[in-house]
């Protein structure tokens, strides 16, 4: 009952925040959950033996997000500018991370306490910005609801069938409870809601417009139903190994849940695991499908 109490209370907040929210602000919200995330991830790693670099990470993630809220607030941002931006973030970091190991007592902490921090910045940081590039593409809104929905039916998909149906496991090591049964619905159903969605997109996008809520009147194409299985599919099948990869890290942090914020659902970190390597590929995908799903009226 928590788990679904929850949903219910998240799930309208985030497409509101989808819907409603402008660039700079969806882009600040994004990274408040990034933030809140990596504090999760932090206490994970440090599960691992060795003290991360916290209060950096922290700052880091910080400084992440602001170089996008100020590009999403510009009136024209220069994409070239921004890319070479973000290249030189990631390129310095590991070494801003060494310069605050110089600090430590214990000099054999500072490579691994260095990795296992730096990962928290393209694990983290990186995806989740994905959904903020995915957002200010035209018709981003589409492309992000379709990623969000994908992950989430499929999620609760693979919940029932595999907790009723379920019987061969295929990472028993990993995640004891995960089914072939129940991955196998979760595309499924993944590949089902991306069906209704495109099918009902132009009602949604007029419904948007009459509400003013977009600033060109954006038409969906009738979409080809192998791009549509494609898409779905390989999002929903990401979100499904990006749940698995979180579940390694807590396996090896020796606990069950990354945090309890959520009830029902434990951390954040739990539950956008799927979107960590969703998000990434979700990008990749409509970049180079989306004349497939739009056209411009």
């Amino acid at each position: 009952m928590k788990r679904v109490l929850t949903a219910a209370v998240l799930i309208p907040l985030v497409l509101l925040a989808l819907f409603l929210a402008p660039n700079w602000l969806f882009t600040i919200l994004v990274g408040a959950v990034a933030l809140l995330a990596t504090i999760e991830y932090m206490t994970l790693a440090a599960g691992y033996g060795y003290e991360p670099f916290r209060f950096l990470t922290y700052l880091l993630v910080t400084t992440l997000f602001s170089i996008l809220v100020w590009a999403t607030g510009s009136p024209s941002p220069d994409g070239i500018t921004v890319l070479l931006t973000l290249v030189f973030y990631f390129a310095l970091t590991p070494f801003v991370y060494l310069c605050a190991g110089m600090g430590r007592k214990d000099m054999r902490s500072i490579l691994p306490g260095l990795a296992i921090s730096y990962v928290a910045l393209p694990y983290i940081g990186f995806s989740l910005a994905c959904l903020i590039f995915l957002r200010i593409m035209v018709a981003g809104w589409f492309f992000v609801l379709f990623t969000f929905l994908v992950i989430w039916v499929g999620d609760t998909a693979a919940y029932y069938v595999g907790r009723s149906l379920g019987r061969t496991k295929f990472a028993p090591t990993i995640s004891p409870k995960k089914t072939w049964e129940g991955a196998i619905a979760s595309a499924l159903a993944g590949i089902a809601v991306g069906f209704l969605l495109v099918h009902f997109a132009p009602g949604i996008t007029a419904g948007l417009l009459k509400a003013h809520l977009l600033k060109a009147p954006e038409l969906f194409a009738d979409t080809p139903a192998w791009v549509i299985v494609v898409a779905a599919s390989v999002i929903n099948i990401a979100g499904q190994l990006g749940d698995l990869l979180e579940s390694l890290i807590k396996r090896g942090a020796g606990v069950k849940d990354s945090g309890s914020m959520l009830p029902g659902h434990g951390g954040i970190l739990d539950r956008i695991d799927a979107l960590l390597f969703a998000a990434p590929v979700a990008l990749l995908i409509f970049g180079a499908t989306r004349e497939y799903f739009l056209r411009l009226a």
